[in-house]
């Protein structure tokens, strides 16, 4: 049995402007001394990481490494969220997602995607340069627009849809088998990998590629009404990452689970900093633990009402207090006999067969 590892955090809903917040050494040391002891780190700000010459230099993994450890924690993950996002996009969503990409291809969906599927690409080669074993990915949405069957979908639009993604990201899957490096797509609304169905779908289409796993976070569970332990038992082979984040679902005769396009703080389902939620932390690391998770536990913030510090600091402290510690005996050893395979047969009658 393994233990997890942890705590971490996610970088990408702190980082900004201004220091601490605005370099990987400072956020470093900042995370250091809030009681993390790793940093999942987005590719997308070279004050971070040069994902480019990450890709390419060891020398320069190594250095990175080093002025990281030096503050007193590890890069756990590479982060490909927003890349992995525009790897496909439905049209009705190409003027928003713009935001995500280079000015250079803003108006040009393929010339977008290609710089996307690239950029994965070189986060993977990246991972196994630092030697991280995983990396988080969105896995974008053709699909997501048609999420409810009304007007009835036409026949073959779901698999034609999942028949595309997969043809998008099968060549990148063969960059990540190539690194040894697991691309752990967060199931999420939004994204066409939205649920564990959607997540077969998707693995049925890439010929169950052996690089494709998920990204567990709790969180989009409970805004699903889905059942995040159930999830567990019946996904733990495709689970490499985790990220730690709390929710709350509270119906109301006025909204459900769509919200009333609603601001988060008003919404039904929500997102809290950990431990202000509903969800059953002891469960979900007591079956990872029984599962053999070797992954990071990974802080999320992304709260609708405590501040980010507050939750960075209180967070560090919940995820510490829920790893389990694995045992390396069974409880009740101390009443083993100690017999041998012919005392057994003895026991069961079998001896003289």
């Amino acid at each position: 049995m393994k233990t997890i590892k942890g705590p971490a955090i996610f970088l990408a809903q702190f980082m900004a402007d201004e220091d601490p917040f605005d370099n990987i050494e400072a956020m470093a040391r900042w995370a250091a001394a809030r009681g993390f002891e790793g940093i999942q780190v987005p590719i997308g700000n070279r004050a971070f990481i040069d994902v480019a010459t990450a890709a390419e230099s060891r020398d320069y993994c190594d250095e990175l490494k080093g002025r990281v450890a030096a503050q007193g924690v590890e890069i756990t993950e590479l982060s490909t969220h927003l890349e992995g996002q525009l790897v496909a996009v439905h049209p009705a969503y190409d003027e928003l997602f713009d935001g995500f990409a280079p000015p250079q291809v803003h108006g040009n969906p393929q010339a977008r995607g290609e710089w996307a599927a690239e950029q994965v690409k070189l986060a993977a080669r990246a991972s196994a340069r630092l030697g991280l074993s995983a990396q988080v990915c969105f896995p974008g949405a053709l699909a997501w627009p048609y999420l409810y069957p009304w007007p009835q979908r036409p026949a073959g639009l779901i698999e034609e849809a999942f028949v595309e993604l997969a043809r998008r990201w099968v060549p990148i899957l063969d960059v990540f088998e190539d690194a040894g490096v697991d691309c752990c797509y967060e199931i999420h609304p939004g994204e066409d990998l939205h649920d564990g169905v959607t997540f077969e779908r998707f693995l049925q289409a890439s010929g169950t590629h052996p690089r494709a796993h998920i990204l567990y976070d709790p969180s989009h569970f409970v805004l699903q009404q889905l059942d995040y332990l159930q999830f567990i038992d019946v996904y733990h082979e495709r689970i490499r990452m985790f990220h730690v984040k709390d929710a709350e679902f509270n119906a109301t005769g006025r909204a459900g689970v769509y919200g009333g396009y609603q601001e988060w703080i008003d919404r039904p389902g929500r997102f809290r900093s950990l431990g202000d939620g509903q969800i059953d932390f002891g469960g979900i690391f007591s079956k990872l633990a029984q599962y053999d998770f070797e992954g990071w536990a990974v802080l999320e913030w992304e709260c609708c009402l405590k501040h980010q510090e507050d939750g960075a600091r209180e967070g560090a402290a919940f995820i510490r207090e829920h790893i389990i510690r694995v045992t390396d005996k069974a409880f009740d050893d101390f009443a083993s006999s100690g017999t041998d395979r012919a005392a057994n047969r003895r026991i069961l009658g079998l001896a003289r067969d």
